[in-house]
């Protein structure tokens, strides 16, 4: 089924501050500009100091440099911060300089086209899977997601198909670290899937997210694993429950998800 026994190590879920290389005040100017992730577009120091945790002095001080260098955009009249262009020009330069995106794109959209449902590139951040590429071939049945929208990591196919392609002391910690984050009553479930996941992966060369995260869909993943073993990358196929019947996601799609991840490592050699 071409599934790839390459592993990857590295991406903990979590960030150590603690280490003697990681530098404080970076790490607070972006955890400043990951405030805008998600709520208003325009946020003042006082609330930013309320998300962060940081004292309003130093949120003044790095909303004050992060301006100066356009990551952040300042109204005077309404005494706050909007993101700044500069993030979009990193945007782009991350896109442009991601071939892979390029070459997956146009085997994505045969493949949507052909399960009439949105198949998707994503790479993991922070707890989350952010959407590389996105296409959709089901005009009547939509996923409301967008490249640069987040997704969560174990109850959707594509993050389960990256938690799959993890070593098993690092799938442990990654473990530990989503039910430190995860509402006590509904960890048992989760859990359950993300293992049941991994197996199915061995199994079938894919994963399986058959509702977990929307009740009104079906899902496959498949993790694509850098030559260098350095990068984790999935893909995934998510449509209408009536259209992604199991037996069809077995016998059809998932070979063909496979197959599309097969043909993306070969262009690229690996290297992504």
């Amino acid at each position: 089924m071409g599934n790839p026994k390459r592993k990857i190590d590295t991406l903990s879920l979590s960030i150590d501050e603690s280490h003697p290389q990681f530098v404080n005040a970076v790490g607070r100017a972006i955890s400043i500009l990951r405030c805008f992730e998600h709520g208003p577009t325009q946020l003042g120091n006082r609330d930013i100091a309320r998300e962060t945790g940081l004292p309003k002095a130093t949120v003044s001080r790095l909303t004050f440099t992060l301006a100066s260098l356009g990551f952040l955009s300042y109204s005077e009249s309404a005494e706050k911060y909007a993101l700044g262009t500069a993030v979009l020009s990193l945007a782009h330069a991350f896109m442009k300089g991601n071939d892979v995106v390029a070459v997956a794109r146009p085997l994505m959209r045969e493949l949507a086209e052909y399960t009439q449902s949105a198949v998707m590139l994503g790479e993991a951040d922070r707890g989350r899977m952010v959407l590389l590429e996105v296409s959709q071939g089901d005009p009547m049945f939509e996923m409301k997601l967008a490249v640069g929208a987040r997704v969560p990591h174990g109850s959707t196919a594509l993050g389960r198909a990256d938690l799959a392609a993890r070593p098993l002391d690092v799938f442990e910690r990654h473990l530990r670290e989503l039910e430190h984050e995860c509402e006590p009553g509904y960890w048992p479930r989760l859990r359950a899937g993300i293992v049941r996941a991994r197996q199915d992966y061995e199994h079938y060369g894919f994963c399986f997210s058959m509702g977990d995260w929307n009740p009104d869909v079906f899902a496959i993943g498949v993790p694509m694993v850098s030559a260098d073993g350095g990068r984790v990358l999935a893909f995934n196929c998510s449509g209408r429950v009536s259209v992604m019947t199991r037996e069809r996601l077995i016998d059809d799609f998932g070979p063909r998800l496979v197959a599309l991840r097969d043909r993306v490592l070969q262009a690229t050699e690996g290297r992504f």
